[in-house]
């Protein structure tokens, strides 16, 4: 019997050889700042496949220049970007995993945008972040255009999934926050508008088997932050619009308050759990999961769907094979390259 975290998933037309996926995490590393990855790109996510990575979720990629942490992000704005993802992705294919990618817009913390744009004129915290200037409601109809255009893309250079990044502060997260969204048109009466067009944008582009994830900020820390029953009613609305799939974290809003995160493995496990069971959705749990037999008991205990390791797999590019191990699976069947079997 076989480890569950390394059973086979299928969600629509995505199969899976197990349950570990690649959080996505920045590296900012573009050297031309034009949005493109480089070499260290590919060796970085063709790696974590040789590695035996079910899934692996290419970092935040911007929908506009304007859009990126910082000018060394990935982007998506331009069709001139398509052939360096895709020459990443056939490799990646080639060694077994599926990949996809995460798009977004920091709004507000976009660091080196001269103006940052956001729902509404309120600055994050810290010296690093500008003012930013609020949105006209003809822009932020037109940003959830550039969404559908940046996953047309990623669809075109091959991509197994999308990920919409409504998490973490960025500009998703920061219409669906009343901390952030004090707007008084369509998109500030309801705080899951723009998500649910940013959602019904991005799902005309996409073939009808592939399906969408969502990163959710499940609760905000800062004080006055929003707690898991918002982000349950702003998930159902998402659900409805066309995303299959909710990858559970949290914060990233502003300075903790009076509420602070655990910060102890699996800390926010209980939150992915929440919305699996009220929405009955897929759901991947995050969050210091990067312990074999933890990782193993999310799954088993049906606490989530999948598990995405990050701190670990920027340690170690072979995580997924040596958890493998670790619980017990025979070498044989944890795919060890054959080209490696000697070291093992």
């Amino acid at each position: 019997m076989t480890a569950s975290l390394f059973s086979p998933y299928r969600m629509k037309g995505l199969e899976l050889r197990n349950r570990v996926v690649m959080a996505p995490m920045c590296q900012y590393s573009v050297e031309a700042k034009d949005g493109k990855p480089n070499e260290w790109h590919y060796v970085h996510y063709v790696s974590r496949a040789v590695g035996g990575t079910g899934l692996i979720i290419i970092e935040m990629t911007d929908v506009h220049p304007d859009g990126r942490i910082t000018d060394f992000d990935l982007g998506l704005w331009s069709d001139e970007q398509v052939p360096a993802f895709a020459r990443i992705i056939e490799r990646v294919h080639a060694h077994g995993s599926k990949v996809g990618i995460q798009i977004a817009h920091a709004g507000r913390k976009a660091e080196d945008a001269e103006v940052p744009v956001a729902p509404s004129a309120i600055k994050f915290p810290g010296d690093r972040y500008r003012m930013p200037r609020a949105l006209t409601t003809d822009e932020v109809k037109q940003m959830a255009g550039w969404f559908g255009d940046a996953a047309r893309r990623a669809v075109q250079a091959g991509v197994d999934m999308i990920e919409l990044h409504g998490a973490h502060g960025y500009l998703i997260h920061q219409f669906q926050s009343a901390l952030t969204n004090q707007r008084d048109d369509e998109y500030g009466r309801d705080l899951a508008r723009f998500g649910v067009e940013v959602t019904q944008a991005v799902r005309k582009e996409m073939p009808a088997d592939m399906p969408l994830f969502f990163r959710i900020s499940a609760v905000e820390y800062a004080d006055g932050g929003y707690d898991i029953d918002h982000a349950i009613r702003l998930a159902r609305a998402y659900r409805e619009a066309g995303v299959d799939v909710f990858h559970v974290s949290s914060g990233g809003e502003g300075p903790f308050g009076a509420r602070r995160p655990g910060g102890h493995p699996g800390y926010q496990v209980p939150l992915a759990r929440a919305i699996r069971e009220a929405l009955e959705v897929p759901v991947v749990a995050v969050g210091r999961l990067e312990e074999p037999a933890l990782a193993e008991a999310v799954v088993a205990n049906g606490d989530a769907d999948l598990v995405a390791v990050a701190r670990g797999m920027l340690k170690d590019p072979y995580w997924t094979t040596h958890a493998a191990l670790a619980l017990g699976v025979k070498p044989e069947d944890a795919g060890i390259p054959k080209q490696y079997e000697r070291g093992y």
